[in-house]
C-alpha cells in the first residue's frame, strides 16, 4: 500500500493532463529506472511490475548470496548474513528476491522521481501537442481570446491548449477582446525548447481557400474546384473556380443569390472585396476575367517573359488597376503574368496631353502619387473621372480633388 499511495501522489494531476493509466505506468517505470541506475548503478537485476488497472507498482530486487567475507560486493550480490534476514534457510549461491519499497529510496529521492515524473508527463503532453497539430495545418480552427497584446493575441482552445496569433498574421481591420471567438488556419507548428508553438493565420489564401470548402456545399463536396487564390488581407481577393460539370456555374453558386453565400466569408474577413471568376487554361480571357470589373479592348502576350500588355480605353484604366494598384496586382498573381496597361484614346487628345508631374510646383508629390495608384497619371486622364469616383478610389478629400481639377483645367482653359 505504501507504493500505491505514493504513486496516487505522483499522478495526482494525470486528470488534469487528460494522460490514461496505461501511459502513466510506462512513464513511472522508466522514471523509476533511472532512479535505480542512479542509485545503485544498474537495473538490471530489478524487476518492475505494474498493475494498470490497480494504478499500484512492485519494485523487486534480485541478488545472488555470497559468503560473508567478500567484502566486494556487487550489486546483484548479497551476503549470506544479510539474506538469512530476509529467509532463514538461504546458502550460499542461490537467488533473493527482495521487495524494493519507494519510502526506502529516500525523501530526497522521491521528491526527485515527482519532479523527473512531472516532466516526463508533460515531454509525452508537448508530443502528442506538436503531433496532433501537425495534422491540423492547413485546416481552419476556432480557439478563444485569452489575451491581447500589441504584437500578438494569445488564443486558448476548449482543451486548454495555447495558440498564438501574431500582428503579421491578423487581418489589419482585425479588433479583438478578451473572450472573444477567432477562426483562422494552423499555419505552422513550431518546437521552442520541448514545448510546441502553435502559430493561426488569418492573412493565408490558404484560409481563404478553406472558408470556400467550410461555407459552400459544392467546393465541400468537389462538384467546384478552387484552382488559385490571392489576397490583399482586408482589401481584395481574387478567386479563380472551375468545375468539372457543365451544368454547374462555379461563380455563381459560390457567390449565391445577391451574393448570399460569400457575404458570410466577406465579413469573417473584414469585409475584405472578393471577386470570384471562372478559371481557364486560355491565358488570354484568364487575364480579361482577371481585370475585371475593367474591359479589355485586346493582350498581346509574351510566354517567354511571362508579360502581357494590356490594352485598354482610357476610362477603363483606373477600373483595371483598381484603388491602390490592388485590381491589377491581384489580376498579375492570379494569372503568373506581369501585366502592362497600355491606354487607347483619342490620339489628338493624347498629343495635347500633359503629365501630372509637369504640375509638381502647384500639385504637392503625395497626391501625385495617389492618383499615380490608380492608373491616372495625365491632366486628361483625371478631367476625365467623376469626383466622387476619385474619393471613392483614393484616399483624397474631394476639397483637394475639386482643387486639382481647377488646376487641371486652367491648363486646357476648359
Amino acid at each position: 500500500m505504501e507504493n500505491l499511495a505514493l504513486i496516487d501522489s505522483f499522478s495526482e494531476f494525470k486528470d488534469d493532463k487528460l494522460i490514461d493509466r496505461v501511459t502513466l505506468m510506462a512513464i513511472l517505470e522508466d522514471v523509476f529506472r533511472n532512479a535505480l541506475k542512479k542509485k545503485f548503478g544498474s537495473d538490471d537485476n530489478f524487476d518492475i511490475i505494474i498493475n494498470p488497472d490497480k494504478g499500484d507498482m512492485e519494485i523487486w530486487r534480485r541478488r545472488v548470496i555470497v559468503a560473508d567475507d567478500d567484502l566486494d560486493l556487487e550489486n546483484e550480490e548479497i551476503t549470506l548474513t544479510e539474506a538469512r534476514k530476509i529467509e532463514p534457510d538461504f546458502e550460499i549461491g542461490e537467488e533473493v528476491s527482495e521487495e524494493v519499497k519507494l519510502i526506502d529510496l529516500g525523501r530526497r529521492a522521491i521528491l526527485a522521481l515527482r519532479q523527473n515524473l512531472i516532466s516526463k508527463i508533460h515531454e509525452h503532453d508537448n508530443t502528442n501537442l506538436y503531433k496532433q497539430f501537425k495534422d491540423l495545418i492547413g485546416e481552419i480552427y476556432t480557439a478563444e481570446v485569452h489575451h491581447v497584446r500589441p504584437r500578438v493575441v494569445i488564443l486558448i482552445d476548449d482543451e486548454g491548449n495555447e495558440i498564438v496569433l501574431p500582428k503579421e498574421k491578423q487581418i489589419p481591420s482585425d479588433f479583438f477582446r478578451k473572450g472573444d471567438n477567432v477562426r483562422g488556419i494552423i499555419e505552422s507548428v513550431e518546437l521552442k525548447g520541448n514545448k510546441p508553438q502553435i502559430i493561426m493565420s488569418r492573412t493565408s489564401e490558404k484560409f481563404l481557400e478553406k472558408l470556400f470548402e467550410q461555407e459552400i456545399p459544392e467546393v465541400f463536396d468537389g462538384l467546384i474546384m478552387v484552382k488559385n487564390v490571392v489576397r490583399i488581407p482586408g482589401e481584395k481577393a481574387k478567386v479563380a473556380v472551375d468545375s468539372y460539370d457543365d451544368r454547374i456555374d462555379p461563380v455563381g453558386a459560390c457567390v449565391g443569390m445577391k451574393g448570399s453565400r460569400i457575404h458570410g466569408i466577406v465579413r469573417e474577413l473584414g469585409n475584405e472585396n472578393i471577386d470570384v471568376i471562372n478559371y481557364t487554361s486560355n491565358i488570354q480571357l484568364y487575364i480579361t476575367r482577371a481585370l475585371s470589373p475593367a474591359k479589355v479592348s485586346s493582350i498581346k502576350i509574351n510566354e517567354e517573359t511571362k508579360r502581357a500588355e494590356v490594352f485598354l480605353k482610357l476610362e477603363e484604366v483606373s477600373k483595371a488597376i483598381g484603388r491602390g494598384g490592388h485590381n491589377i496586382k491581384l489580376a498579375g498573381l492570379l494569372t503568373g503574368y506581369e501585366l502592362d496597361v497600355i491606354r487607347e484614346g483619342n490620339v489628338a487628345e493624347e498629343e495635347d496631353d500633359v503629365e501630372l508631374t509637369e504640375f509638381s510646383d502647384e500639385i504637392d508629390g503625395w497626391i501625385i502619387d495617389e492618383f499615380a495608384k490608380i492608373g491616372l497619371d495625365t491632366a486628361r486622364s483625371i478631367l476625365k473621372q467623376d469626383v466622387d469616383d476619385l474619393v471613392r478610389r483614393t484616399d483624397l478629400e474631394e476639397e483637394t480633388i475639386l482643387d486639382v481639377m481647377r488646376i487641371l483645367k486652367e491648363e486646357f482653359n476648359t
